[in-house]
């Protein structure tokens, strides 16, 4: 894989502060009009706190559902909230699960099986016509599975693997483990009309264009790269309702909502992730452990990057259920 291409510094703003006490692990964003939607990371209900553009807390969505681990949100278009339970640190979940909850509160389960054994994923995309996306937190790569049939609530519902998508160290300051916080997958989302797909690490947005809005197509292309305001440890992205920028948290408190400027719609060619199929690369082989772009990326990044991981999946794991 080339070097990473240079991206220039957007410039970003505080829109607001989360200074409210019941916030303390936002991991997961998304905006529709005037309000904000975070969720923490963790908890034994659902609950989604609905923010004003002061990051004021106007009301909380909650549903009688007891989540294991809650890593990411997004919002459906009929304003549906789809929770992302795909936390697994110890990679020892036998299913995870998506929770929708609508805004009465009334909430459905919806486990998922992985094709391929545990993984532990933080992101989640939600198309325009509301199909999802799971993308998996693992070094330099992470895999994207979408369901591969009807989703149901009275059985798990099998996961196929689209792709794998390659990040590799950008130098990017931020996030809690060094080198390794710039290449795994934190957070994702998808803009209103569905035209712009994104990933975030604790470092680095990636930004594809979907013009048809079919992310599984956007993410054969190649995205550009946007260096995020240095935090602890961002986890949550979300497109803004215009489509002009992206809103970034972290967790903690006090929490900084930043807006990063998109810069256009349309990102520009990168090197900064390598679209599937590159270098002979292809979904099956990646589901069959034969990626060669991964493979080429085992060199010293990996060596560090691993490291730093064992050393994130220690200190997180002591803190989760």
């Amino acid at each position: 894989m080339p070097s990473p291409a240079a991206a220039e510094q957007a410039a970003a703003r505080t829109l607001c502060v989360i200074r409210d006490s019941r916030i303390t692990e936002s991991s997961g964003l998304a905006a529709a009009g005037d309000s904000l939607y975070t969720v923490n990371d963790g908890g034994r209900r659902l609950r989604v706190f609905v923010l004003d553009r002061s990051c004021r807390v106007r009301r909380t969505v909650d549903g009688m559902l007891d989540p294991y681990d809650v890593e990411d949100l997004a919002r459906a278009g009929d304003g549906t909230l789809w929770l992302a339970d795909t936390g697994d640190n110890a990679q020892s979940r036998s299913t995870v699960a998506l929770e929708r909850l609508r805004p009465d509160g009334s909430a459905t389960l919806l486990r998922l099986t992985y094709p391929d054994g545990p993984h532990d994923a933080e992101a989640l995309l939600l198309d325009a016509r509301g199909r999802p996306f799971v993308v998996t937190k693992e070094p330099l790569s992470g895999g994207v599975y979408t369901p591969a049939g009807p989703l149901s609530s009275r059985r798990p519902t099998a996961l196929r693997r689209v792709t794998t998508l390659g990040f590799p160290p950008t130098g990017t300051a931020g996030g809690p483990v060094g080198t390794a916080s710039q290449v795994l997958v934190t957070g994702g989302s998808v803009s209103a009309d569905g035209r712009l797909v994104v990933l975030r690490t604790y470092t680095d947005a990636y930004v594809w264009s979907a013009p048809d809005g079919d992310v599984e197509a956007a993410l054969s292309g190649s995205p550009r790269r946007i260096p995020l305001p240095a935090t602890a440890q961002g986890e949550a992205v979300a497109v803004s309702p215009d489509g002009r920028s992206l809103l970034t948290t972290t967790e903690g408190l006090p929490v900084p909502v930043h807006e990063v400027p998109l810069g256009g719609a349309a990102p520009a060619p990168s090197a900064d992730a390598s679209p599937p199929g590159a270098h002979g690369t292809t979904p099956d082989d990646a589901a069959d452990g034969r990626d060669g772009e991964t493979a080429s990326l085992l060199g010293p990044a990996l060596g560090v990057a691993v490291l730093a991981l064992f050393v994130l999946l220690a200190g997180r794991l002591v803190r989760r259920r």
